[in-house]
């Protein structure tokens, strides 16, 4: 896994890559800063965070759509599969190079709130709370994004897809407001979620059986909660969009709670999306 993280962060900090990330991150940071606590003389930085977390939409896909779709396409993954290592050191190791380089502009970002508490009342908890919930929604991104690019080899499909799949997440909310409330609207769309599963399932696995079963149990016992009893999906499709968003979740930081349970959920993200890509790098492994 060191190996690994070895070569990644080298192979980052040789290309651009690592540098067009920082200097985006770091000029949205600015400009978020110059409007409100500049501008507008505002002390919580914890509203600049809040600015800069739309830029994840195009910051994440430029940071991991060639992370291992770039490896698929020039066949490198090959080599990686015939070192004694395992596919989740392979993860591993990936995932960590991503972390630091993520972190890096992090630290620079994290002297913001102490600069502007020299000048001026800044509620450090708060802001550097944010910081630490920031940090925390990037990495769920990041590992949504690694996911991704572990399905293709096409760099410009790995990053069109995580566009994509994140401002869908941004705009949950939003989306949420104009969705079916209805019981039957949520059972219809809990039964496509399922349909996806199982082409997720077989995709991963390969096992027809495995795919169709899950879909077929899931599908089954949807449909005999809505028939037993039916007002449990009222309002259901709206209320699950919302607490899917992580970024959302990120909301509750800036208004100055800190929430464990976003915390909790950030990491049940990671860890979800990362057990999805050793899936499916031990797909390509056996095949």
């Amino acid at each position: 896994m060191i190996a690994v993280l070895k070569h990644e962060l080298s192979g980052y900090f040789h290309s651009l890559t690592a540098y067009i990330f920082g200097a985006f991150l770091m000029a949205f940071v600015g400009i978020g800063a110059m409007i409100y606590n500049i501008q507008q003389a505002v002390a919580n930085f914890e509203y600049v965070l809040s600015f800069v977390s739309l830029a994840f939409v195009v910051l994440v896909p430029i940071l991991t759509m060639r992370v291992i779709a770039e490896e698929r396409k020039q066949k490198t993954d090959q080599l990686l599969y015939s070192l004694p290592i395992t596919s989740v050191q392979v993860v591993a190791g990936k995932y960590l190079a991503l972390l630091a380089v993520y972190f890096i502009p992090l630290c620079i970002v994290s002297i913001y709130p102490w600069m502007f508490a020299r000048y001026g009342e800044v509620y450090l908890p708060a802001s550097y709370g944010s910081i630490a919930a920031f940090f925390m929604m990037g990495a769920a991104l990041i590992s949504v994004g690694m996911f991704i690019s572990s399905l293709t080899e096409n760099l410009g499909f790995a990053a069109g897809i995580a566009i994509s799949v994140i401002l869908l997440n941004y705009y949950s909310v939003s989306l949420a407001e104009h969705v079916s409330s209805t019981a039957f609207g949520s059972v219809a769309v809990l039964w496509v979620l399922s349909c996806l599963l199982g082409v997720m399932i077989r995709f991963l696995t390969g096992d027809e059986g495995l795919a169709y079963g899950a879909a077929f149990v899931l599908i089954a016992a949807t449909g005999a909660a809505y028939w037993i009893k039916p007002e449990l999906f009222e309002g259901l499709l709206p209320e699950l969009m919302k607490q899917l968003s992580l970024f959302e979740r990120f909301y509750t930081f800036v208004s100055g709670v800190f929430d464990l349970t976003s915390i909790v959920y950030y990491c049940t993200v990671i860890g979800f999306f990362l057990f999805l890509t050793v899936q499916s790098l031990e797909k390509r492994r056996y095949h």
